[in-house]
């Protein structure tokens, strides 16, 4: 089931839906005033800050997380989602002529606050569904830290392979 969270502040109208997935490709729509900002802009940048605050809070509060682990990224808490986020803004300031991203600096904290308020509200009313949420973000922390861990051993290896040093050393 899509997520819905919906939400009115000083004349700006948010909506969002979010979906997660089987798989492992994040999917954003944005728009600003029904134009689709393919470059982004402050209104997803909030999005996104408010989703990995909150996710992380979540799995702190539900011990998922332990106090000695660390938070986990944006990109792990995104993997598998499809997000549309829709703005409308009396006065919307675009950058660039192409109107591909917006640039009002007020949008990200509304859009932050009202995706705060409905995702903690939203986790907390569906356990289950946060948990799964959760689950799915750290096992996409550890395999982008194995990725890591494996480029850093090849790495070093070709280096040691490389060097002329004579073997006794």
């Amino acid at each position: 089931e899509p997520i819905y969270l919906e939400g009115k502040k000083d004349g700006v109208l948010v909506e969002i839906a979010m979906q997660y997935n089987d798989g492992y490709i994040e999917n954003f729509f944005s728009y600003a005033n029904n134009i689709h900002t393919q470059e982004g802009g402050t209104h997803e940048a909030g999005f996104k800050a408010a989703l990995t605050r909150v996710t992380n809070d979540y799995a702190r509060k539900q011990n998922i997380l332990k106090n000695n682990e660390a938070n986990l990224t944006g990109e792990d808490i995104r993997e598998g989602l499809t997000v549309v986020v829709s703005v409308k803004v009396p006065e919307p300031q675009f950058e660039g002529q192409t109107k591909t991203k917006l640039g009002n600096s007020e949008i990200r904290s509304i859009v932050e606050s009202i995706t705060n308020e409905g995702l903690s509200i939203f986790l907390e009313e569906n356990p289950a569904l946060g948990k799964k949420i959760i689950e799915k973000g750290i096992q996409a922390s550890r395999a982008r830290e194995a990725a890591r861990k494996a480029r850093e051993l090849t790495r070093r290896k070709s280096a040691l392979e490389v060097s002329s040093l004579p073997g006794k050393l």
